[in-house]
């Protein structure tokens, strides 16, 4: 499977509205990882959990296919950007402690990416895959989003939306398992900046292509009607859905 880019047209966006991965999800990461030295954020796009890592790594490297996301991504001393593919890092054997990919383990080539993740992290180092559902605000707001993410878009997402759909529970990880905790996103919004998330869409970008029109427009005055007084804030929550495991110990010879 070659690298698709579903976001680099919408880098500068997908940077400034997606929302941030709680700081108590990179702790739990670092607790189960056999040293701080290095890790490695795949397909990091602008870098959103890759800013989680350096407070308990030495070195972070985060890497993405798209140049367009990466110019987009936050500095920082710890953290080592570089355009690479998931299949083919620049990284020595045996060289990281934790792997991370966040939202994005549906898109890859899972059998090149599996066998890099064997190959780069250290005996008993972890990877820690990860997706996020729909948002939740409240609950008119949420059927309103729930008819256009499910019924609106649903010829727009790529194929692959259907794994984050399914929580990853269908997703081939043939690795020895943690148990981990639960943990959520949580952000507190403007009606605009969830407008804004929304133009991030996969979906929404295709929509747009192919009609010439605007699905997030058209569900806006439903939203503004559901959401309050102008100005107002809501808190914003995604579950997230964890996969964490030793590459080390793989389950199956032939991973997928």
């Amino acid at each position: 499977m070659g690298f698709r880019d579903h976001f680099s047209r919408q880098a500068v966006a997908y940077a400034r509205y997606r929302p941030r991965y709680p700081p108590a999800l990179f702790t739990y990461l670092a607790s189960v990882s056999p040293a701080g030295e290095r890790a490695w954020d795949c397909a990091t796009g602008a870098g959103q959990a890759a800013l989680g890592l350096p407070p308990h790594f030495d070195t972070v490297i985060a890497t993405d296919a798209s140049e367009a996301q990466l110019a987009q991504a936050t500095h920082h001393a710890k953290i080592a950007y570089c355009a690479a593919s998931a299949e083919h890092p620049p990284l020595r054997t045996g060289s990281v402690d934790l792997l991370t990919i966040a939202q994005a383990l549906h898109w890859l080539d899972l059998g090149g990416f599996y066998r890099e993740a064997i190959r780069v992290v250290r005996p008993g180092g972890v990877l820690a895959a990860w997706c996020y559902g729909l948002l939740r605000v409240s609950p008119p707001v949420d059927t309103v989003l729930a008819e256009l993410y499910a019924n609106t878009l649903a010829p727009y997402w790529p194929t692959q939306r259907r794994l984050v759909d399914e929580a990853y529970q269908t997703l081939a990880f043939p690795f020895s398992r943690l148990r981990a905790p639960a943990f959520r996103m949580e952000a507190n919004w403007r009606l605009e900046h969830l407008l804004g998330y929304l133009g991030t869409w996969s979906a929404v970008q295709r929509y747009r292509d192919e009609r010439g029109a605007d699905p997030v427009q058209a569900v806006a005055a439903d939203l503004s009607r559901y959401w309050g007084c102008t100005g107002q804030t809501r808190q914003v929550v995604w579950p997230i859905h964890l996969l964490v495991g030793h590459p080390d110990r793989p389950l199956t010879k032939h991973l997928v």
